[in-house]
């Protein structure tokens, strides 16, 4: 999958997201580099970013950003998982398009009530695709990506677990809470427009 490529490329030429003058055009808000070289990170605020720069790509790019070897891994694996299924049943412009709107929707998600500049990973949309699959499979009452209940049983508990700290204190890092909430909500609302208005794309 392109996806998948495009994030280990970045991961890679990146030092997973050391080399910040490398990942910066895919961060959500726009960096000022010279105060980089100056020893401290200097944001823009999001009216340059994308009202005057129309940098709106930046809604999106966030998540090809990884920043440690297991973040990549684990994200491309649920990316190629999940996708895999989404494309084989519903087409790869649904799932492309799911993808977009899922990013988009995280990313504003963990920078307005996450608190956060510098953020990323395909995490977001992970949350999105299963969001998607699981408001489909319940709404036609059948296992149409043969995906195991006890998947969204954990990943749920997994994001209840990260708005507590819980993950953190383990040693799993920062954790993009609210990424991953609206990735969820994302992909749930994303599935139910494919049921009720595109009603025809989804054979029962």
């Amino acid at each position: 999958m392109p996806i998948i490529l495009i994030s280990i490329l970045i991961a890679f030429l990146s030092n997973y997201g050391s080399v910040l003058a490398f990942i910066e055009p895919f961060t959500f808000t726009k960096i000022d580099l010279d105060s980089y070289q100056k020893g401290y990170v200097n944001f823009y605020s999001l009216e340059i970013t994308y009202f005057l720069n129309n940098e709106w790509w930046r809604l999106i790019t966030p998540m090809f950003i990884h920043f440690s070897l297991t973040h990549l891994v684990f994200n491309c694996l649920w990316i190629y998982v999940l996708g895999s299924k989404i494309e084989l049943n519903d087409g790869y412009f649904k799932f492309i398009n799911l993808v977009i709107f899922s990013s988009i929707i995280s990313n504003l998600a963990q920078h307005f009530f996450g608190g956060s500049a510098l953020f990323g990973g395909l995490s977001g949309v992970i949350y999105g695709l299963l969001g998607y699959c699981m408001i489909i499979e319940i709404d036609t009452k059948q296992e149409r990506y043969d995906l195991p209940p006890a998947l969204y049983l954990f990943m749920l508990i997994w994001l209840f677990l990260g708005f507590l700290g819980i993950l953190n204190l383990f040693g799993f890092g920062n954790v993009a809470n609210y990424a991953h909430l609206g990735g969820l909500i994302s992909g749930i609302i994303f599935g139910m427009i494919t049921r009720y208005v595109f009603i025809r794309d989804i054979n029962e």
